[in-house]
């Protein structure tokens, strides 16, 4: 054997040693963002029921899926800041809630994926073209019903009786605020009932807002949902009560700190059936593909302590119609 055949031999043998038979090729572990509005605390329960829907579709994370959370504390500012970081990370895609945390990823990136936990009238505030056909890079999820607004209008009619003046606490930050504003007032107007706009966008600002609320007579107030009124619940709740005031909201964590009423989506659910449209997109679909999804639970709760601490008492088909009361 001459010296060139050797050389090349070894070479060759060296190759093979290097690359045996059975190895399998190294398959890229996607990785995502998640930007929760609120705070880490606030947000734990939709962290656990996402990663719930993550597990059903066999991801596991640090084995096949890298997830990078970012928290938004419930100011336009933060949840601006953390968006950019996510941003900046290169993604496949980024999972988020509320109009604010889509907009605010939108307007940084109109090409990443985005995955909506839930929105508000994603049609009426220009995230997609229809819900059947998002087109562009956004689908998932959206809270938004005309019929919603209308029913926890009726529930808190029902609630209360005599129920002549509400007033709509609602945070004009939030796009989807304001949609959820005007199909409050078209409801009220429909119901017969005397409306009072209450704008309130800061924490700071709650103390007064009530004040007004007390001053002007309203009769009960109806708190349109955002990741603000979310995050700072406990502070609504109490002054609600404070000043004798019944309230209604989106959310049944609203009601659990001390709100009378809460109507609306399960937003532990959506956060979990968010994890599917993650799925699909891993998996190469398009988001503008995938068409936007409504939610299928919703959640009559109401506080039977509050209720009593304001002289009010709940008719036993109320009760009856609740999917959860709090004592």
């Amino acid at each position: 054997m001459d010296r060139r055949t050797f050389v090349g031999t070894t070479i060759g043998s060296a190759v093979i040693r290097a690359f045996p038979a059975n190895a399998q090729p190294v398959t890229k572990v996607p990785r995502i963002g998640v930007l929760f509005p609120g705070t880490r605390a606030i947000a734990a329960k939709f962290v656990e029921a996402f990663g719930n829907g993550l597990r059903e579709h066999e991801y596991v994370e640090g084995r096949n899926i890298v997830v990078e959370r970012r928290y938004g504390d419930a100011t336009l500012e933060r949840i601006v800041e953390v968006a950019g970081e996510l941003i900046r990370l290169k993604l496949e895609l980024i999972v988020t809630a509320t109009n604010v945390a889509i907009a605010a990823i939108q307007r940084q990136s109109p090409t990443i994926a985005i995955v909506m936990a839930n929105s508000t009238d994603p049609v009426g505030t220009g995230f997609v073209a229809s819900l059947a056909h998002p087109g562009g890079n956004i689908t998932g999820i959206t809270s938004f019903s005309s019929e919603l607004n209308a029913k926890r209008l009726e529930f808190l009619k029902e609630a209360i009786p005599g129920l002549a003046k509400v007033a709509i606490m609602w945070n004009p930050d939030d796009r989807g605020g304001v949609t959820d504003f005007t199909e409050t007032e078209s409801a009220g107007r429909a119901l017969r009932l005397q409306l009072q706009s209450l704008e309130v966008s800061r924490a700071d600002g709650l103390e007064r807002a009530f004040s007004v609320l007390t001053a002007d007579r309203a009769d009960a107030v109806i708190v349109i949902p955002s990741a603000f009124t979310y995050t700072n619940r406990d502070q609504i709740a109490s002054l609600a009560l404070r000043h004798r005031l019944p309230s209604m909201y989106g959310a049944k964590e609203n009601v659990a700190a001390g709100g009378l009423i809460a109507y609306g989506p399960s937003y532990g659910a959506t956060w979990r059936r968010s994890a599917d449209f993650v799925d699909r997109i891993l998996k190469g679909a398009r988001p503008g593909d995938l068409p936007i999804e409504q939610p299928r639970d919703f959640e009559l709760v109401l506080n039977v302590t509050t209720a009593k601490v304001l002289g009010l008492t709940f008719s036993p088909s109320l009760l009856a119609r609740a999917n959860d009361v709090v004592s």
